[in-house]
């Protein structure tokens, strides 16, 4: 049995696919760009600002399907460029209580809305 996660605390989906999708006890969660969702805007114009808001937005998701950043297992970032990778992964290693998720890393050739981040997740209940 599969379940769709959404909130409005997380902003709406550019496309055709779902926040999140709860399977079991694994939650998956859509590439989170750094939207603002009470403005739908993309609002800061650094690395280090989009990464904060991406996981904003992650951890509301999250909170809908009743677990918390903590229950990450897996990461997949993904850059608008690598050299902003060491910028990133500052904001990225503060955002954990716990041990720390496996991740990918990747730089691709452009990011929906001129976004410098987008990150997905995958969470264990």
């Amino acid at each position: 049995m599969r379940k769709v996660i959404s909130t409005k605390n997380a902003p709406a989906t550019i496309g055709p696919y779902s926040q999140a999708i709860e399977v079991s006890n694994m939650i998956f969660v859509s590439g989170q760009l750094p939207i603002n969702p009470k403005t739908g805007n993309i609002e800061s114009e650094d690395v280090a600002g989009q990464t904060r808001q991406s996981f904003n937005n992650l951890k509301a998701i999250l909170a809908e399907a009743g677990c918390s950043i903590d229950n990450v297992v897996k990461t997949t970032v993904f850059l608008a460029d690598m050299s902003l990778f060491g910028e990133m992964n500052e904001v990225y290693g503060n955002q954990f209580s716990c041990d720390f998720p496996a991740r990918s890393a990747f730089a691709v050739k452009s990011l929906p809305k001129g976004a410098l981040v987008e990150i997905e997740a995958i969470a264990v209940k």
